[in-house]
């Protein structure tokens, strides 16, 4: 089996009432975690990679981890681009190999998103590449993403379906309060997520499948281990699950999970060195590491997304 698109996938999820679980991967140890997980629970995937892992782990190590995973795991594996903020990127990522893309130019005008997606369309779709992109701003820090909370806004039901129609896009991620990062609520703040949008843009969009972007639950278990062995990462409160399930029983066929899985990795290269302070084999400490990755996927695919036995 080869890499696929996400086009069937997503069909098959709107109709079923179910997302498929887009995760960030940026080396070996966390794609074998959440491959494992995707395999015991026959659930389909969606591994992207964002422009920092591209940078970091370079394009071509990290398709060949994932052509290795197709292999290993017969299991229908989409590669996609995280944020691309550029034709250029993107261009380069379905040179590369990618089977799908994300144009973010939502930092821009209506008009100048347009373009700029639509020139992306017009090149991935001739080379049989699909293609998400962004309306509304979502505040948070990742990677190459950095919105103040002050610039952030929900995307508007009509904008988007003419941004659809504009654009010829094969999916669309909208802001309905998620925001990008792990902290992105204090103490004093209850989440809430947009279901009012969400219902209108499905009506107006009907089987369209839309995304969300930022919608890490922090797990706080994973944080207190980290605090509990030299760590000071602030307590916060994430997306709750439920309402991530109600989006995904809804017009959403993709969620994006990556904060979750930083803090689940970090955590247990935390307390393995804790525990064993004067160990230096990469072998042992990213092992728990990648166990951690497994858990939290296996977890989200069956209780959270809804994928599981979906392959």
């Amino acid at each position: 089996m080869a890499l696929v698109t996400s086009k069937e996938m997503f069909e098959k999820a709107y109709q079923g009432g179910y997302a498929i679980g887009a995760f960030n991967v940026n080396n070996m140890e966390m794609i074998q975690g959440i491959v494992k997980a995707g395999t015991e629970v026959n659930a389909p995937l969606i591994l992207q990679v964002s422009a920092g892992a591209r940078k970091y782990a370079n394009p071509t190590y990290l398709k060949k981890l994932v052509e290795a995973a197709v292999i290993e795991s017969g299991l229908p594996i989409v590669l996609h681009l995280d944020h691309g903020d550029s034709f250029e990127l993107c261009k380069s990522a379905i040179d590369d190999g990618f089977t799908s893309v994300m144009i973010d130019a939502s930092k821009y005008s209506m008009e100048e998103n347009i373009r700029i997606t639509r020139q992306v369309v017009e090149y991935a779709h001739d080379r049989g590449v699909v293609v998400e992109a962004e309306l509304g701003k979502l505040a948070g820090v990742e990677d190459d993403v950095n919105v103040d909370a002050k610039d952030a806004m929900f995307t508007n039901p009509e904008e988007a379906a003419e941004f659809v129609q504009a654009t010829g896009i094969d999916s669309l991620a909208i802001a309905i309060g998620t925001s990008h990062g792990a902290f992105k609520f204090g103490p004093d703040t209850k989440p809430m997520l947009r279901f009012d949008i969400l219902e209108q843009v499905g009506k107006l969009l009907p089987n369209f499948p839309i995304v969300l972007h930022g919608a890490s639950s922090v797990p706080q278990d994973r944080v207190k281990i980290i605090n509990e062995n030299g760590g000071a990462m602030p307590n916060a409160i994430g997306i709750p699950e439920e309402m991530l399930r109600q989006a995904a029983t809804m017009a959403v066929c993709k969620i994006n999970i990556d904060s979750d899985l930083r803090v689940a990795f970090t955590s247990a290269i935390r307390k393995y060195f804790n525990e064993n302070p004067a160990h230096f084999d990469p072998r042992q400490y990213l092992t728990p590491a990648r166990t951690a990755i497994y858990e939290i996927v296996k977890h989200k695919l069956i209780n959270v997304l809804g994928c599981a036995g979906k392959a």
